[in-house]
């Protein structure tokens, strides 16, 4: 080991020391050219009228309305859905639209998708006869909207063009800003039984008794978003990007069979019709109830629904005000729960459907799950402003809409419930329910980026699942998780801030690294303070509104006060990942006498004057002889002297007394900037952490260096101990180096 002897004439406790050797190193093409700390001017999109600097929304932000009135009819026989709607579409933009872009997204399974055909094919080797009959044999049903009419406000026909699952409308002459436009669309589509054709709507068939559990979504043409960014949202609905869409206010009226118990988003108009006299008074009841849900419709009465199918109908009928969307879910074989949730300002429904074959877990678990979420999101958000929550079970499902979401969890034949079935329905619960807040009210543009909603949701629904228990099983959220992830193989990783049909690893990308990110900056960067006021900053501003990307990211530093530049560039923008490592350890002991060498090189290369001694020399000590000696302040006569001499025994008694002395530095062979966290162990066990922030990193080192100068001998250094920074690497974070044990040594342990 190479000596290095350093000179001071009073020792600090802790200070940092620029590693210079490190320009002499051989650079690598592009690996140091890059500032990480540059600001995002290249990547942001410029501040404007519409968008701030701050990240909040400009004097001339502006955004769409869209007033839906439906009338829909479930044929459950036959399983079909028709409907008719008039669409009323304020332009509340500045410009005038020459034609309306209108959503067809039940298109996307019509019988001429090309959704099928953008997807890479492999032999398969072995299939079952049911698997080889349905690739090969069976002709594709066809799923798509039959639109029978687009007239307007008088009933004449327009002229539309449908273009796969968007439908542009051409207008005689152009809406003009701030005037509003009604027209009709009338469609029916044969509904999918979503469990053998896949798809985020449909019908759930149970044969023991022959009924079906509709989950209906997308089920109207829906009007696109235009806006101050790209103008009309028309891409084009593949089958990972979900949807964006305006808010407006909708009425709607659901004819169903008169045995079906139906939910919807919005407020029920009619309970009295629908339910029966005893149904009617429970739900009263679960009204002013806050600590368990009551049974409205019971598990005897969805039994004995289920073995009649009435040829009579009845019409449920919804109010729904200032929403993106609208979801329905309808059988005859639901049992229906509820119960009151009180918030800061009001109290709110928190409602379970689901068929006999989910208890006793539904029962148990599910209208809970639902008001500790709406808790639980509104205190880090705002509180939650629809006037219910609905969870439906729907096996193999996991879908949100305002007010309503599918969602998946079912006992065995037996009843039996395992823990991890239990926790998993408990997370699909609070993650569906959250959207609510992401992106039903806090509206992002799920089509182009699925981690403003996904991302942010399962953020905050690792909060939510801390809080209802602290041993909860996380699956999404602290760093160490996403580590397999970010040390795969780079052509398999993109960057968060991409295309949601440009994804590999759709969760891990776009659901688990977003939110540990967040989370990061929560425990680790920023603190739980500054970052909790920075998140319900961006959540109030943007609630209602259509939030991008940068006014998220410029909003979490406008109100915190924390340049996150570097953070939002590494973590968002690039596949960089983190590893920190300690390169070396070097023990020093104190003394009044150098080796002549030492010393002559110091003053001949002008770091000191022979005037300014005499000099308290740091040496090197031999870590193979362990000869590192503790400092007594008296048996060093200078030092001695001059702290005598130059402080008060008032002040003498504040000194610090450091005994031992390291210079430690550290090496990152990862390229995302991370703070280094460091935890010293001393020889009589006990531990001290230091938190250097990220701006260590700042000068572009590759390497850094810090000396820690302690009153108990050092007897190992660790990195990041409590696996905060997502470190790919843990066989370089100790001194002296531990082995990282494998997985072959766990399965043999």
């Amino acid at each position: 080991m190479k000596k290095i002897i350093f000179l001071f004439a009073i020792l600090p406790t802790v200070f940092f020391a620029q590693e210079t050797k490190n320009a002499e190193k051989k650079r690598e093409p592009g690996k140091y050219d890059t500032n990480k700390f540059s600001q995002m001017y290249d990547l942001l999109a410029t501040p404007n009228m519409f968008r701030t600097a701050s990240g909040a929304p400009g004097p001339a932000y502006y955004q769409q309305q869209a007033d839906y009135k439906m009338n829909i009819e479930l044929d459950d026989r036959n399983a079909r859905l028709s409907g008719a709607e008039t669409i009323t579409y304020h332009n509340n933009s500045p410009d005038n639209l020459e034609y309306l872009w209108v959503q067809l997204d039940q298109n996307q399974k019509a019988k001429d998708s090309e959704s099928p055909l953008v997807e890479n094919q492999k032999m398969d080797k072995a299939m079952t006869p049911a698997g080889f009959s349905k690739k090969f044999m069976q002709e594709k049903p066809d799923r798509g909207f039959v639109i029978e009419y687009v007239k307007d406000a008088k009933g004449n026909p327009m002229k539309y063009t449908i273009n796969h699952t968007m439908m542009r409308i051409d207008l005689e002459k152009p809406l003009k800003s701030k005037e509003k436009i009604s027209f009709s669309i009338k469609w029916w589509f044969n509904i999918n039984n979503y469990r053998v054709e896949g798809g985020r709507s449909g019908y759930e068939h149970f044969d023991k008794d022959g009924n079906n559990l509709y989950v209906l979504a997308q089920f109207y043409p829906r009007m696109a978003v235009y806006n101050d960014v790209e103008g009309w949202q028309n891409m084009q609905f593949w089958g990972e990007g979900e949807f964006a869409l305006p808010f407006g206010n909708f009425e709607v009226n659901i004819t169903v069979p008169a045995d079906h118990i139906l939910e919807a988003t919005g407020d029920l108009l009619n309970r009295k019709e629908v339910f029966t006299a005893e149904q009617f008074k429970r739900y009263q009841l679960a009204e002013k109830t806050y600590d368990k849900p009551v049974v409205v419709v019971t598990q005897e009465e969805a039994e004995a629904a289920s073995k009649g199918f009435s040829d009579k109908k009845k019409t449920w009928k919804f109010s729904a005000k200032y929403v993106r969307d609208f979801g329905i879910s309808t059988s005859r074989k639901f049992i229906y729960d509820a119960m009151a949730v009180k918030l800061s300002e009001k109290s709110v429904m928190a409602i379970s459907l689901y068929p006999p074959e989910a208890n006793p877990l539904w029962g148990e678990y599910s209208t809970k799950t639902v008001a500790h979420t709406l808790k639980s999101y509104s205190s880090h958000t705002f509180d939650y402003p629809y006037p219910k929550a609905i969870s439906i079970s729907a096996e193999d499902q996991g879908m949100e809409y305002p007010m309503i979401c599918w969602n998946y969890g079912r006992p065995d034949e037996k009843g039996f419930v395992s823990e991890r079935l239990k926790y998993g329905m408990q997370s699909v619960i609070i993650h569906e329910v959250g959207h609510n807040f992401f992106p039903m009210i806090v509206n992002s543009d799920e089509r182009q980026w699925t981690w403003m909603d996904e991302g942010l949701n399962t953020f905050l629904q690792y909060l939510a699942e801390q809080e209802l228990s602290p041993d909860y099983p996380s699956q999404r959220g602290p760093a160490a998780k996403i580590v397999p992830y970010m040390s795969g193989p780079q052509n398999f990783l993109e960057p968060i801030m991409s295309n949601s049909e440009t994804i590999h690893q759709f969760g891990a990308n776009a659901y688990a690294k977003p939110a540990t990110g967040l989370n990061i900056l929560r425990e680790t960067i920023m603190g739980k303070e500054l970052f909790d006021y920075a998140f319900k900053t961006y959540a109030n501003r943007w609630k209602f509104k259509h939030p991008t990307p940068e006014d998220f990211f410029r909003t979490m530093e406008d109100a915190s006060a924390v340049d996150l530049d570097w953070f939002w560039r590494g973590w968002f923008y690039s596949t960089d990942y983190v590893d920190i490592g300690v390169q070396d350890v070097k023990e020093y002991f104190v003394s009044a006498e150098a080796p002549k060498e030492t010393k002559d090189v110091n003053i001949r290369k002008g770091r000191f004057n022979k005037e300014d001694g005499p000099f308290v020399y740091m040496v090197l000590a031999d870590s193979d002889k362990n000869n590192i000696k503790p400092l007594d302040v008296n048996n060093i006569k200078i030092l001695s002297d001059f702290i005598q001499e130059k402080y008060t025994a008032e002040e003498r008694s504040k000194l610090k007394s450091p005994k031992y002395f390291y210079e430690v530095t550290f090496d990152k062979p990862g390229g995302m900037l991370m703070p280094i966290l460091v935890q010293l162990t001393f020889d009589d066990g006990s531990t001290q952490d230091y938190n250097f922030p990220v701006q260590i990193w700042r000068k572009g080192n590759q390497v850094v260096s810090r000396v820690f100068a302690t009153d108990k001998k050092v007897t190992k250094i660790k990195l990041d101990p409590k696996l905060q920074t997502a470190d790919i690497d843990l066989g370089n974070n100790s001194w002296p180096r531990e082995k990282v044990k494998s997985k072959f040594d766990e399965l043999e342990n």
